[in-house]
């Protein structure tokens, strides 16, 4: 029963900021303190996402949106670890390219955007290409800083038992890495979906950035906030998922945070 109780006590500790944020929300516009007809209250934006669920769209957006993230994210990922580990394990190649990645990294995917619509138009290529780039980035730097920063004392004890440097690679850094890693791909993962917004809101028919773009034209407001609701329900979602995915990789680190 206590454990139920600390459950219980814990799970509404951690959602009291929302509950109010919520209950402000809906109060404000209720009591005119903001105009109704720019913010829409609560309820209004969940019969809006209940009627977009019941005629398809939602369903229909969601997954378009999703699948152009995945894929953007997929290849992010793919590049940016095998880069990463690659770059970060041979430290020349690192000191040689930092400063290189340091200026990409502040090219933001928003102010390439037309740059991408230009070589690569409007279709999905464009939009796949400005996730993948503003995913990149902390992918990439994350895993070079992962390996870069793997205990040389361990790794010298390793080797000196004589171990291969494919067992040394596969065995301790890693493994070592791996936090880091996923600390790259999570954010990632987070700038994923900033960077699908604007892309679907340039030269799309389909998806999360698109809904919310046509309902704020259409002056459908209710809708549009739905749409903003719906998509940061697909980010928490994908970064439910990358947990899920980071603790059965780095289940030696669980147990480990003092004060947990």
């Amino acid at each position: 029963m206590k454990k139920l109780a600390d459950f219980f006590s814990n799970s509404f500790e951690k959602t009291i900021g929302l509950i109010l944020f919520i209950a402000l929300w809906e109060l404000s516009p209720r009591v005119g303190w903001v105009d109704a007809t720019y913010l829409s209250p609560p309820s209004a934006v969940l019969a809006a996402l209940v009627s977009l669920f019941k005629t398809g769209a939602l369903g229909k957006h969601l997954l378009i949106s999703l699948q152009r993230a995945l894929i953007g994210m997929l290849v992010a990922v793919t590049f940016g670890t095998v880069f990463g580990l690659f770059i970060g394990y041979f430290k020349r190649i690192e000191s040689f390219l930092d400063a290189l990645f340091q200026s990409f990294r502040q090219m933001s995917a928003f102010a390439l955007f037309p740059v991408f619509i230009l070589l690569f138009g409007v279709g999905e290529l464009s939009k796949t290409i400005i996730i993948f780039w503003a995913s990149l980035w902390p992918i990439l730097l994350n895993t070079i800083s992962g390996v870069k920063n793997v205990d040389k004392l361990v790794v010298q004890s390793v080797k000196s038992m004589g171990a291969s440097q494919g067992f040394i690679f596969l065995k301790v850094i890693l493994p070592a890495a791996a936090p880091d890693i996923f600390t790259g791909i999570r954010l990632g993962g987070s700038y994923c979906v900033m960077a699908l917004v604007a892309a679907e809101m340039i030269g799309a028919t389909a998806g999360l950035g698109y809904l919310i773009m046509y309902s704020q034209e259409t002056f459908n407001i209710a809708e549009m906030y739905a749409g903003i609701v719906g998509l940061a329900i697909m980010g928490l979602g994908i970064n439910y998922v990358l947990r899920l995915i980071e603790g059965s990789f780095t289940t030696w680190k669980q147990g480990t945070s003092i004060g947990e």
